[in-house]
């Protein structure tokens, strides 16, 4: 038996280390479960099982990224050591957003977070004499290590240097012009949603960027909805899931009413590659609403521009607690079709959704696949009245 024990120990300790764990760590953490400790170094089980059921934003999963000892919890309903506190209170420490912050990005598009003379080396629009505008970008594939929870980090394939890629933005009838550069270490390409020439699509193999080398998209921006762009390049599904994605946003002519807009990307991460995620994410860092709410001002009207790009699972899904939302699908309307709570996505599939915040507090929102929420799918909005907004 002792023989069969280290050999589960050792397959354990294979299937952890991407993520940078010691043998010391794993065998430091420890599941409570029915009034008794397991030593998980002598169960045969997957990260993804170990994840699920010790809740990835608990004590117990931040443990496992950092080696500390649970010992000498205990189980007192609403105490420190109660399972369902520990969940409550999420991963211990944080993923830096020195490159990437979701919380930036929500609310980016066409490179304005950038200073001036920073943003026209990425983006530059020229008004045209019919009115509509020439929308220049500069995008390059970039091979980067991102950090996706605390500790953990993730060999990505990104559009300039983040997951997800800059979103994209222009008014129907425009015309986009997307310079690609592949600075990565695999063939790469851009395939956009909409319409554009077959010329243009970057699906077929002719159509693969090489490393080194570059392409230039263009065609008009068409029809006005909510798009997506990622990398067509086979094995796609590998190409997708390593990080090769964005949003592309194109406004009515007739623009729709004020909002509070915002970006979220449903995303998933396989970080030991044997096609299952063991991460999942509202904008790539597990969590990182939950402990940077979103903000929002009671009354105004909120637009969320929700793309599920999660690759491996069949769907994901949006679930807002305490309200509901108006459903506007693929935005390629100007009215909603349902009003619900929760919606589902499959890949590639994105909707529009809006809502008004009646109270003011604090509101969660997951996908209500709760493994998806328990591996990191959790974020909140804040909502305050109007002239408490900071």
């Amino acid at each position: 038996m002792r023989g069969r024990h280290s050999r589960a120990a050792a397959g354990l300790l294979s299937r952890f280390e991407p993520m940078r764990l010691t043998l010391e760590a794993i065998r430091s953490i420890f599941l409570y479960s029915q009034n008794r400790l397991i030593d998980l170094t002598k169960m045969a089980i997957s990260r993804r099982a170990l994840l699920k059921w010790s809740g990835f934003g608990s004590g117990v999963a931040t443990a496992l990224f950092s080696g500390r000892r649970l010992l000498g919890q205990t189980a007192g309903h609403g105490s420190a050591g109660s399972p369902h506190t520990i969940h409550a209170m999420g991963p211990v420490g944080r993923v830096s957003t020195e490159w990437f912050n979701p919380s930036a990005f929500l609310r980016t598009w066409n490179f304005s977070h950038l200073r001036p003379e920073e943003r026209s080396r990425h983006y530059r629009e020229t008004r045209r004499p019919d009115g509509t505008y020439l929308r220049e970008y500069e995008i390059a594939a970039v091979d980067r290590e991102i950090e996706i929870a605390p500790g953990v980090y993730f060999p990505a394939w990104t559009y300039n240097g983040q997951v997800p890629g800059p979103t994209l933005r222009a008014t129907e009838g425009d015309r986009v012009r997307v310079t690609f550069v592949n600075q990565g270490t695999h063939p790469h390409s851009i395939h956009f949603h909409g319409w554009h020439p077959p010329e243009m699509d970057g699906s077929f193999p002719a159509q693969q960027v090489n490393p080194g080398d570059r392409f230039v998209y263009e065609f008009d921006a068409d029809p006005f909805g909510l798009h997506l762009y990622h990398c067509h390049t086979l094995p796609l599904k590998r190409h997708i899931h390593k990080g090769l994605y964005g949003v592309f946003i194109v406004d009515p002519k007739t623009s729709r009413p004020l909002a509070d807009e915002m970006v979220m990307v449903l995303n998933g991460f396989d970080t030991n590659f044997d096609v299952d995620n063991e991460v999942y994410a509202v904008n790539s860092i597990a969590n990182h609403y939950m402990n940077e709410p979103i903000r929002v001002e009671v009354g105004r009207l909120v637009r969320m521009y929700v793309v599920n790009l999660t690759e491996f699972d069949l769907i994901n899904s949006f679930h807002l607690h305490g309200m509901f939302f108006d459903v506007n699908r693929t935005g390629t309307a100007t009215t909603s079709s349902e009003r619900t709570d929760t919606i589902m996505l499959c890949q590639g599939e994105r909707a529009i959704l809006e809502t008004r915040f009646r109270y003011p507090g604090r509101f969660m929102f997951h996908a209500h696949q709760s493994e998806f929420a328990e591996l990191g799918w959790m974020g909140a909005f804040e909502a305050t009245e109007p002239n408490d907004v900071g």
